[in-house]
């Protein structure tokens, strides 16, 4: 990993920060994606005393909101012209429906929407890699999602297990889109796939939510996986050679398995795709690009 860049949100804390140092110490240079100065100060710090002078830093940038992203993934490409690893980890959940300044439920902005639309605008420097790899983290809670069609945002029918479920569904259906899409476009140095971290002990939630959803959050987390724990397989299809060029998976403890069978619906998942563009205002995804 020494010299490759890499970039991963939500580094500040839990899978993702666990992520990101492991990068780190294997030599990558990395920067974290974080909505808080003070705590992305913390982490690269931390990151920093444990790595060899390899390049560390932060990116602030609020994945619930479509300008940020775009402003923040200028700042990352003034660092980093080719980008070897992209890690979509951060993730939200909210008890109560609550929309974005762009109008959108924000778990499905910030669990989906922030995946999309930074992953095109990085799109670029992910193709300068001889070896591109895009990990998007979901969760097994996507057995039990629908996408709402008609409703994306759920403003008529909220709760939120329910829009924590549509979001992850769409990780998975999105991994698997952008994977056929870079294959017909002859893109064939980027590897995308989707990871189940399994039960991690994280806050996740703990924020944005009503006393009774807390406390079953607890509860749920007793003996849940440690954050490193949970973070391992990200490392291994970041890092591990056997899985060069392998994408388009949904993987869980460092193994491919199936995933729900309504991910596999293609005309599914070329609709959330187009819905997606409409609510990203994004035109053509791969635009500029050429087969490698």
């Amino acid at each position: 990993m020494k010299g490759k860049n890499c970039v991963v949100t939500g580094g500040n804390s839990g899978i993702g920060f666990e992520t990101a140092r492991a990068l780190a110490e294997q030599g990558a240079n990395v920067l974290i994606l974080s909505r808080n100065r003070e705590k992305a100060e913390a982490a690269v710090e931390t990151i920093r005393a444990q790595s060899s002078g390899n390049h560390i830093d932060f990116v602030l940038a609020d994945l619930s909101s479509h300008n940020s992203i775009r402003e923040a993934s200028k700042d990352i490409l003034r660092d980093f012209n080719s980008i070897d690893i992209l890690v979509n980890n951060a993730g939200a959940w909210f008890s109560k429906l609550e929309l974005t300044p762009d109008g959108v439920e924000r778990q499905f902005a910030i669990n989906h929407l922030a995946y999309f639309l930074l992953t095109k605008e990085l799109m670029g420097a992910l193709t300068n890699s001889e070896d591109g790899r895009v990990v998007c983290v979901g969760s097994d809670s996507h057995f039990h999602g629908k996408i709402h069609f008609d409703d994306v945002s759920l403003r008529s029918k909220y709760h939120g297990l329910r829009a924590y479920a549509q979001s992850k569904l769409a990780n998975v259906m999105f991994v698997y889109e952008l994977d056929r899409r870079l294959k017909q476009k002859g893109i064939e140095n980027i590897a995308v796939n989707c990871v189940q971290p399994g039960r991690v002990n994280t806050d996740i939630g703990l924020k944005h939510t009503i006393s009774f959803h807390s406390l079953a959050w607890r509860i749920r987390r007793i003996g849940g996986l440690s954050p490193a724990a949970g973070a391992a397989t990200n490392i291994f299809l970041a890092t591990d050679e056997k899985v060069k060029g392998l994408s388009g998976k949904y993987w869980d403890k460092c193994k491919p398995k199936p995933s729900s069978p309504g991910s596999y619906i293609q005309e599914d998942a070329a609709r959330l795709w187009e819905i997606s563009e409409s609510l990203c205002g994004v035109g053509d995804y791969f635009e500029g690009l050429t087969s490698v």
